[in-house]
């Protein structure tokens, strides 16, 4: 994969999950014509200093949606055995751009959509041998991924990702004092934490205390490591985890005209083959009801550069029309997910003082 930013698969991806989502959060914009005046102001907002916890989504040091466990998993015990450091998927999706490309870091409308979701469905999965680290970034608009203008999109990126690096340069001289560290991201923060792994871990100091990074909702192709290899079981150490997860059976145009291999894990079976997960493998589902767990929701199967998966079934899923899951790639597997953490973290600490 040669560059995250600015991919046709990345593009079309985000694109068939969010035109759904932008004609009905801006319904009566659809007449309007955004081709001329966009605003070309990449932020209006300060440039974060992240000894403030404020900057954060996610922080040990205080209570936030993290630190949440659905109500059927019990009272979680954290035992803190490991960081991770969660780089939080797109939630500024407003089509009118109305803080420009990035937006502003103390947007509260925009942080609540982090915390309500992101931080809620996905960094939780982590609290229970985790302390969670999920900085707020002034992240690219949706829009970002879809203009013509690379020079723009690469700029919105850039000062995206210049925030996620200040704030992991932050936790490590602040933070770290050398405990094992996961990555883990979705989406546009996929992105970034790839930028991330390659300048900080590959082939410096750092890797040795990589447990493993978690790079959902994007593609990782082979040969974007050069030293990163997928993790080949459950227990592997040292590695990375990757999924896009679809429908079964839908073979997406831009999909097909993907001309490089990505690197799929199947997240009921932790292996790269194509090996079927039967549902009976998957533990437990977390949906809109972040307090019910639904235990073999679905199946898995690794088909060419995705996962795919069987319709979901739960009331209300007929109307279900939407055959990328993009959004829920996290949700799916949520208890197969935590346990996993669990077992590689053990794996990396087994035999170190």
């Amino acid at each position: 994969m040669k560059n995250y930013k600015r991919n046709d698969s990345i593009q079309a991806l985000l694109k068939s999950f969010f035109l759904a989502l932008t004609f009905f959060a801006c319904s009566s914009c659809a007449k309007k014509n955004y081709a001329h005046g966009i605003n070309y102001v990449f932020t209006s907002g300060q440039v974060p200093g992240y000894g403030n916890l404020d900057y954060w989504a996610s922080h040990p040091w205080k209570y936030d949606p993290a630190d949440n466990t659905p109500s059927p998993l019990g009272k979680y015990k954290n035992d803190s055995l490991a960081d991770v450091f969660f780089i939080h998927p797109t939630t500024y999706t407003d089509v009118v751009m109305p803080m420009g490309w990035n937006a502003d870091i103390s947007n509260e409308k925009v942080n609540r959509r982090t915390d309500k979701g992101t931080i809620l469905y996905q960094a939780s999965v982590f609290n229970s041998h985790c302390r969670v680290f999920a900085p707020r970034y002034r992240q690219a608009s949706i829009r970002a991924f879809f203009t013509n203008d690379k020079k723009v999109s690469d700029a919105a990126f850039d000062i995206a990702y210049a925030d996620v690096k200040a704030a992991f340069e932050y936790y490590l001289k602040h933070y770290n004092n050398g405990r094992p560290i996961i990555i883990a991201s979705h989406s546009q923060g996929t992105l970034h934490a790839g930028r991330l792994l390659k300048e900080f871990f590959e082939g410096k100091a750092l890797q040795k205390q990589l447990v493993c990074a978690y790079l959902v909702g994007m593609p990782v192709f082979e040969n974007y490591f050069t030293q990163l290899q997928p993790c080949s079981d459950s227990a592997s150490t040292g590695c990375f985890i990757s999924w896009r997860t679809f429908q079964e059976g839908y073979v997406s145009l831009f999909i097909a005209k993907e001309k490089n291999q990505a690197l799929v894990t199947n997240p009921l079976t932790w292996r790269t083959d194509e090996n079927f997960g039967s549902a009976k493998l998957n533990k437990g589902a977390i949906l809109k009801n972040f307090n019910r767990i639904i235990p073999g929701l679905v199946h898995a199967q690794k088909s060419g550069n995705v996962l795919w998966v069987n319709k979901p079934r739960f009331f209300g899923s007929i109307f279900l029309t939407l055959k990328n899951y993009h959004i829920v790639d996290y949700n799916l597997f949520y208890v197969n997910i935590r346990e996993n953490v669990q077992t590689r973290i053990y794996s990396f600490l087994k035999g170190k003082p």
